[in-house]
């Protein structure tokens, strides 16, 4: 039986001797193209160690990649769940480059990766008569959809660009998909590193809508799997507090947020798009405060601003409140954001790195 707490992993795969990081891998027979995660022990990222191997133990998946490992040990309990695994080494690899990463992409913005994404899911389509090939990994179908355009990109400092994309299936217009993308800046220039479906069709009462995948997508797991190493990046812990929060809601009404509006009375029927930065906490009573947009379903440009106080209660943090900050107003033929209040009106607060 593989220890299950991943210290008593590493120590029962021989992970706790550690090389130092930033070493090349040694030269070994599998050394190529395809090698991954620079010969560093596949097992070894997955239970938060940093551990260089010659790889001489191997394994290489489907899509001929290769993956490293310090021992028999590490490559059996990597295997035992492999899918799980692999999520966890890149989790904590994209946590343990925060800073390079951070530095790397100040060379870039969102539009180098929306373009980025777009171009290569062309070329795809075009290799595959007319569709976007994509394998879910959930199910392992083999989906083909049509590409139907950007509906926003996630700029995370230190962990990358994640466009999100809209697709719908190429047999059934009505299921539509949204799928992220994961751009990192590698050697100098913009590479995919993964693709996650993000939502998925739902068919309620005879008609399709988008469900939000569960668990949540993988942009803020970093952050949140590994408080202790990144302690300054709190701000991303309330992120992913309220995003979940907004993704688990939306779950109870077949992927629509429902608010009331504190000031009208009136229920708003809206799905959720993103986060402001920077996350802010109040002076006066510690609150975390954050802000957030959210379209109204049914539109692509009708957008609120809605604001979420957040408490800190025993280690886990909990909604206390939520506000309606900016409303859509159609003005000369455009929907604008017209503010109720300002921030500063809540008293003195401060960034949260």
């Amino acid at each position: 039986m593989i220890a299950s707490n991943p210290v008593a992993r590493a120590a029962s795969v021989g992970l706790l001797s550690l090389a130092p990081w930033g070493l090349q891998a040694a030269e070994g027979p599998a050394l190529g193209a395809n090698i991954q995660f620079g010969g560093q022990c596949a097992e070894g990222l997955a239970v938060g160690k940093h551990v260089m191997t010659g790889c001489s133990t191997t394994w290489t998946d489907k899509d001929g990649k290769v993956y490293c490992f310090n021992n028999d040990a590490s490559r059996k309990s990597f295997l035992e769940n492999p899918a799980e695994h692999l999520q966890m080494a890149r989790d904590f690899l994209a946590a343990s480059s925060v800073e390079s990463t951070e530095k790397a992409m100040q060379y870039f913005d969102s539009g180098d990766a929306g373009t980025l994404v777009t171009n290569q899911i062309s070329a795809a389509t075009q290799a595959s008569n007319g569709v976007f090939p994509l394998e879910d990994s959930l199910t392992g179908q083999q989906l083909k959809l049509i590409f139907d355009g950007i509906d926003f990109t996630r700029t995370i400092d230190g962990y990358g660009f994640f466009p999100d994309v809209k697709f719908h299936d190429a047999s059934e217009p009505q299921k539509r998909y949204l799928i992220d993308f994961w751009v990192l800046p590698v050697n100098g220039s913009l590479t995919v590193q993964e693709t996650r479906i993000y939502k998925e069709p739902l068919l309620t009462d005879g008609n399709w809508g988008l469900m939000a995948r569960q668990p949540i997508p993988w942009w803020w797991i970093p952050a949140s799997e590994h408080p202790g190493h990144l302690a300054q990046k709190r701000g991303w812990e309330v992120m992913s507090a309220v995003e979940q929060n907004a993704l688990l809601e939306e779950a109870k009404n077949s992927g629509v947020f429902k608010l009331r509006d504190d000031k009208t009375g009136k229920t708003l029927d809206l799905e959720f798009v993103d986060t402001h930065q920077p996350i802010r906490q109040l002076d006066d009573n510690g609150h975390f405060f954050a802000c957030t947009d959210f379209r109204v379903v049914g539109t692509t440009d009708q957008i609120y601003d809605i604001d979420f106080w957040v408490s800190d209660k025993d280690g886990k943090l909990v909604i206390d409140q939520s506000r309606v900050h900016k409303v859509p107003e159609l003005k000369d033929g455009q929907w604008i954001q017209v503010p109720r209040y300002e921030w500063k009106d809540l008293g003195s607060s401060h960034v949260v790195p």
